[in-house]
């Protein structure tokens, strides 16, 4: 096992800034508490076991595996160290009042692009419930135990990705589309992971390039693993009804009033919306939700 204590400045708020990196209560590669995280991850130097520890204004960081290293190395950018929160200013009255309640929230950055690239393909146009079902059911069926005590399960390798037959995605759910796009994925994942390298911008370019990755995908990867605050994630099915509501009082909206109403946090924008979802705030619904398909029964 391996020790790091980080001495924090600014106020944090750990279980918000990580909560992010958790799909779906049931994730077996992470465990968000009021006061600790647990995560389970694959590092450039190997696997990694991570427990994290907020205690008054210090963070307690211990890890086990062969990245453990790598990850005591890298815990402060997890934390948010490189997110420019300060220079945040909110210009609409929600948006500080949230703030205010959030002021510990960080945008973190894991540096695993192709670690935050699986689970949102497996979100790309269905529910969040579903997607998640598919990853806790991957990571079952392709992951393996981390190491250490937590008790937590490693995303699949991309080997084991790109191995993985057609029959083998259709029983967790996933259809032929986002299979392929996965496996795709999978055998171009050192070169995925060489864009933390890369600007946010220049990041998410590469991204686009690569066959089912749009705008939509690469947003919400850079969010993640690159701590881009602007980030926003075009063709959401609720995000831009969700600003509109919260910022101009309209049920429904469209990304280019979205993106209107974002302009004056330019620079902060993924920020923002991460406010907005964190608060809990949804607009009026009107018809019926998105439908689940389960395609794992048919």
């Amino acid at each position: 096992m391996a020790v790091r204590t980080i001495e924090l400045d600014p106020p944090l708020d750990l279980a918000a800034t990580l909560g992010i990196l958790q799909r779906g209560f049931r994730d077996p590669t992470i465990k968000v508490g009021a006061g600790s995280v647990a995560r389970a991850s694959r590092t450039p130097s190997g696997a990694v076991g991570e427990l994290l520890r907020q205690v008054g204004t210090r963070v307690e960081v211990e890890a086990w595996g062969p990245g453990s290293a790598w990850a005591l190395e890298h815990a402060p950018p997890l934390l948010g160290s490189l997110d420019d929160a300060a220079s945040f200013r909110p210009r609409h009255g929600l948006i500080a009042e949230i703030h205010r309640r959030l002021t510990g929230l960080r945008i973190p950055r894991t540096e695993s692009v192709f670690e935050a690239l699986v689970p949102t393909v497996l979100e790309q146009k269905v529910p969040g419930i579903q997607a998640w079902f598919s990853y806790r059911r991957l990571v079952e069926e392709a992951g393996e135990p981390a190491p250490g005590p937590l008790g937590l399960r490693l995303p699949p390798s991309a080997e084991r990705l790109a191995s993985l037959p057609s029959w083998t995605f259709h029983s967790l759910g996933v259809e032929r589309r986002r299979a392929d796009t996965l496996r795709r994925s999978a055998l171009v994942a050192r070169r995925i992971d060489e864009t933390a390298r890369l600007t946010p911008a220049e990041a998410r370019r590469r991204l686009r390039t690569l066959p089912g990755i749009g705008a939509w995908s690469a947003a919400e990867v850079s969010l993640v693993a690159l701590g881009d605050a602007d980030a926003v994630s075009l063709g959401d099915y609720h995000l831009p009804h969700l600003v509109a509501w919260a910022l101009a009082g309209k049920p429904r909206g469209s990304d280019e009033l979205m993106l209107e109403l974002l302009e004056p946090y330019r620079g902060h924008r993924g920020r923002v919306l991460r406010l907005l979802q964190l608060a809990g705030i949804t607009a009026p619904r009107f018809g019926p939700r998105m439908p689940l398909r389960w395609i794992a029964r048919s």
